[in-house]
This record gives structure tokens, sequence and C-alpha cells, in this order.
């Protein structure tokens, strides 16, 4: 496997639509503590019937916030993309409120 032939098309690709692989990957592994973090602050904040606004905000900002550079960056970008991310955050978001009910559930029992 030629790694340099790779590394080459990855970082053409990026140029192609004007986003920057590393800082994509950047952000969106920079993001999943922070996710992590004010998910579990909307749980807890459900369980104890507390305003979950701001902790469910942030929760989705930084479940989106690498999708948020590739749109305000990318140029050019394939309409196809755009659905893949539209289906993408749809069934992450999916995912996100199944745990966060079953999370609120448990504790409740």
């Amino acid at each position: 496997m030629d790694t340099e032939a790779i590394y080459r098309w990855f970082m053409e690709l990026g140029g192609q639509y004007g986003v920057n692989p590393f800082v994509f990957g950047a952000i969106y592994i920079g993001a999943i503590p922070f996710f992590s973090l004010s998910l579990a602050w909307l749980i807890k904040n459900l369980q104890q019937k507390k305003s979950a606004v701001l902790p469910a905000i942030l929760s989705g900002f930084f479940f989106i916030s690498a999708y948020i550079y590739l749109i305000i960056a990318g140029k050019n970008v394939p309409l196809w993309v755009y659905i893949v991310l539209v289906l993408l955050i749809a069934s992450g978001a999916w995912s996100v409120v199944r745990k966060v009910n079953k999370q609120t559930s448990q504790k409740g029992e």
C-alpha cells in the first residue's frame, strides 16, 4: 500500500473543497470530551428535573461542530455530501435521544 499516495489524495481532496482535513479531524476528535461532558450534564439535569436547555444546546453544538466547519469553510462541496451530513446528524441525534431517554428512565426506577 502506498501511504504517500493516500496522504496526497487525502490532502488534495481537502484542498479541492477548501477544507483542511486535519482541522476537520481536530475539531471532530477535540469535541468528543466536550460533547460527553455536556451530555452527562444534560442527563443529570433531566434526572434532577432542572433546566436542560443549555446542556442540550451545548451537546448539539459539540455534536455538529466539525460539520459546521465543513459547511462554513467548504467550497464547491457536492450536494451528496450535504445529504450524507444530514443523515449522519439525524441518525446521531436519534441515537443520543434514545441514550438520554434510557439513562433518565433507568435513574427513575
